[in-house]
């Protein structure tokens, strides 16, 4: 596992495999950033005209090698893009995220980096560490001994360059970029396993592991327990499939919490879409439809982890979607959790109806608010694309909140309505409610159908992460392919927030 520290050596004193510089796009060429003045000195001040040289332009993802001067400890110098100049050579976060993670990338193989990058303030320190930690990010789970053997491993150390002696700002952000990195790269894993290994049973008995190492209280309610409570939505959907679901709850709690907080994710393992099978071409990426669940699950114990002032609880609502003799039937009606029914007209519409269970069940415990993750909708990806997460809620004020909070965290996303006029294509003579409404709008139609599960007084916001949660092309700047961990960090913010008392 890769790690980050502080180190007040300059870059040219620092033994290491190679030392990581930024360039930028200036307005008249190739620009050096905050950090690289000692590697420019060894160059005589000619280290901008030697990358440019080389083909550098400062564009961001890009990556350009040479050969570390005489007197260095490292033989490698590794100039990496931030795009545009900043005035004031004042870089954003995400811009310092991306050239860290591409750095790491880079330098794959390698057992350690100084990183010579601009490191203005605590935040700076911050999103260097989580980009690096992020970039780094190779998932090996599933590749046997043999084949790790011919791999590169990644990147074993960075050490962050030219700090103050006794920087307690600087050591706390390493420390929280280290938490959000280790837990985002955790959630990775757990999109990236195969459902052969990830399952209802199997992700609840990682969560109960995980939750005594860090002194959670975690609750799993198995198809007993749930067939005893009522739990009509994700037995429904977990029916057809040999592998029963489960309901998992993992709690923290703070003495001096002011305000608590409740995260419900989507955990759906594998989503064949049941009896409305999903066409070809449709099902290989589907192991990543528990990623809302795995969110949760890291953001609980990213709280945890930091000793935020806040209760948090999270509720992973697990089951796989799978077509059979059993399995839940178009037309069937689902008695749900606190006695709602629903009648199933799709059941590749599932993921609502676990949802719907766990909000209910959350909501009995009167949180201050409810978010819940969700690789929930198709509509939502041809709506904001694949990079771009939409925010939902049942109060303006709130879906205002979590919005700048993603901002805040350098997560994209969008604030998205619930038009009330949506809600009739739901209504059905049969049931309280359908599954499905109307085929326009329908990422908007499975946010109102989650609103009449949450309780009158709390509030609540969806996040629908359908696009950004899995990476289907190259790998860029932080971004691996494959499970990338989005909604980690915009859910952490939250609770920081909430521990400050600002929801």
């Amino acid at each position: 596992m890769t790690s980050v520290s502080l180190s007040t050596s300059a870059a040219n004193a620092l033994r290491a495999d190679a030392v990581v510089v930024a360039v930028a796009k200036g307005p008249k060429g190739l620009v050096l950033a905050p950090g690289a003045e000692t590697v420019d000195e060894a160059f005589d001040g000619r280290l901008a005209a030697l990358l440019t040289t080389l083909g550098a332009t400062g564009a961001e993802g890009e990556a350009v090698k040479l050969p570390a001067p005489a007197g260095f400890k490292s033989p490698l110098v590794l100039a990496v893009g931030l795009g545009e100049a900043a005035e004031a050579d004042q870089y954003a976060a995400e811009a310092l995220r991306r050239a860290a993670g591409t750095a790491a990338r880079t330098l794959q193989g390698s057992k350690k980096a100084a990183f010579a990058l601009p490191l203005a303030d605590a935040a700076a320190v911050e999103a260097v560490t989580l980009g690096a930690l992020l970039g780094a990010y190779v998932f090996t789970a599933c590749r046997s001994e043999a084949d790790l053997a011919n791999a590169k491993a990644p990147l074993g150390e960075v050490a962050l360059v030219g700090g103050k002696r006794g920087d307690k700002a600087a050591k706390a952000a390493v420390e929280r970029g280290t938490v959000l990195g280790e837990e985002m790269n955790r959630t990775r894993d757990l999109v990236n396993l195969p459902p052969n290994d990830l399952f209802p049973k199997s992700f609840a008995d990682l969560v109960t592991t995980v939750g005594k190492e860090h002194g959670l209280k975690v609750e799993v309610l198995d198809e007993k327990a749930l067939t005893k409570g009522g739990f009509g939505g994700i037995l429904g959907v977990g029916t057809g499939s040999a592998r029963p679901p489960r309901l998992v709850r993992i709690g923290y709690t703070h003495p001096k919490a002011r305000q608590s907080l409740a995260f419900v994710g989507k955990g759906i393992t594998y989503d064949s879409g049941g009896i409305s099978l999903k066409p070809a071409g449709h099902n290989e990426t589907m192991k990543c439809d528990m990623a809302g669940a795995a969110a949760v699950f890291a953001a609980v114990v990213s709280a945890a982890r930091l000793g935020l002032q806040v209760n948090v609880t999270g509720w992973l609502a697990l089951a796989e979607n799978m077509p059979s003799g059993t399995a839940t039937r178009p037309g069937d009606v689902l008695r749900m959790y606190g006695g709602k029914t629903v009648e199933v007209l799709n059941t590749d519409a599932e993921g609502r109806l676990v949802l719907a269970d766990a909000i209910v069940r959350a909501g009995e415990e009167k949180p201050d608010a409810i978010v819940d993750v969700a690789t929930l909708t198709g509509a939502m990806m041809m709506a904001l694309g694949a990079r771009t997460f939409a925010v939902m809620a049942n109060q303006d004020a709130f879906r205002d909140t979590v919005y700048a909070a993603a901002t805040a965290a350098g997560e994209q996303a969008w604030p998205m309505p619930l038009l009330a006029d949506l809600r009739k294509g739901m209504d059905t003579p049969t049931a309280d409610i359908a599954n499905m409404g109307e085929r326009m709008g329908g990422g908007l139609v499975a946010g109102l159908f989650l609103k009449e599960f949450v309780a009158e007084g709390i509030s609540w916001a969806h996040l629908d992460i359908a696009g950004p949660a899995y990476n289907e092309g190259s790998a860029s700047g932080y971004t691996p392919k494959g499970g990338t961990g989005s909604a980690v960090r915009t859910l952490v913010q939250l609770a920081e927030q909430a521990a400050e008392g600002a929801l």
